[in-house]
């Protein structure tokens, strides 16, 4: 048994010891890679602004594109590797609850009208206009949720909502969902969410781009705030992702009618959802 023991112990600071060079490996490579992409991404920003030529524009935006869906994917690595080395830490700061929506609808409306759907958000009035949490990491959980949801969403919409569950004493639970009519998942892959580089029917999915990171780091972001993913789906009908935050109330201002604060266009061109400065 003590020969077991010992045997057990060293297989496991062997296997620890694998892990920590795997992440070595990705984070260095990720920093070494991210700089040649942001000088191709830079070059070619140039080429967008001063080009006349359609065919030459055209070309310039498929490498934009192409780049900074590269460009988040080494993010994502970076990002995984900081927080398995206990690196990633919190910054909570005072923020204004109705900027944070309005710079995420205006990230993500366009990849929603690109492919034809209807991009909905709901926010509810009696949130407080200013709260104090990482608004950074927020940002990312919500956006990494929303790119999910269009990436696998064909057709019909993606939804965010936005609501105040209750106020006690100086802390506001503020509820976040993403609402899809997407592809769904099956019961049996509920689980595989959770993994790291793990993305569920592949063969199905394999036209989609991605390290199957993106969920993963949600779930440890949400977990260093308190909170964790809730995930409801039925299978080619759509999916809900969300989660409760505990922020405490800056300003308790009630954030108002939301397409009040900004000038409200839909992501179709028509008077709707999406909130734009």
């Amino acid at each position: 048994r003590e020969y077991e023991a010992k045997l057990l112990m060293l297989e496991k600071k062997a296997a620890d010891s694998a892990n920590k060079a795997k992440s070595d490996f990705l984070a260095d490579m990720s920093h070494e890679i991210r700089t040649p992409i942001n000088a191709v991404l830079g070059m070619n920003e140039m080429i967008l602004r001063e080009s006349k030529d359609d065919q030459i524009l055209e070309y310039s935006s498929n490498i934009k594109s192409a780049g900074n869906t590269l460009l988040s994917i080494i993010n994502n690595i970076l990002d995984f590797s900081k927080i398995e080395d206990g690196k990633m830490t919190l910054v909570p700061v005072e923020f204004d609850v109705a900027e944070l929506i309005n710079n995420l609808v205006n990230t993500i409306s366009e990849r929603a009208r690109l492919k034809g759907l209807e991009f909905n958000v709901e926010v509810d009035e009696s949130i407080p206009s200013r709260l104090y949490g990482d608004d950074v990491r927020i940002s990312q959980i919500v956006m990494n949720l929303l790119t999910n949801a269009v990436k696998y969403t064909e057709s019909g919409s993606v939804t965010l909502r936005v609501k105040n569950n209750g106020i006690t004493g100086d802390d506001a639970k503020i509820r976040f969902d993403v609402i899809d009519t997407g592809i769904g998942i099956k019961d049996e892959d509920l689980n595989k969410l959770f993994e790291s580089f793990k993305r569920i029917e592949e063969k199905r999915n394999r036209h989609i781009e991605g390290t199957g990171l993106g969920i993963s780091i949600v779930c440890k972001l949400l977990a260093m705030m308190n909170s964790k993913l809730d995930v409801e789906s039925q299978y080619a009908i759509g999916s809900t992702f969300g989660f409760d935050l505990k922020l405490r109330v800056v300003d308790a201002q009630p954030v108002g009618k939301f397409d009040g604060k900004r000038k409200s266009v839909s992501s179709r061109g028509e008077e709707g959802h999406l909130y734009a400065p």
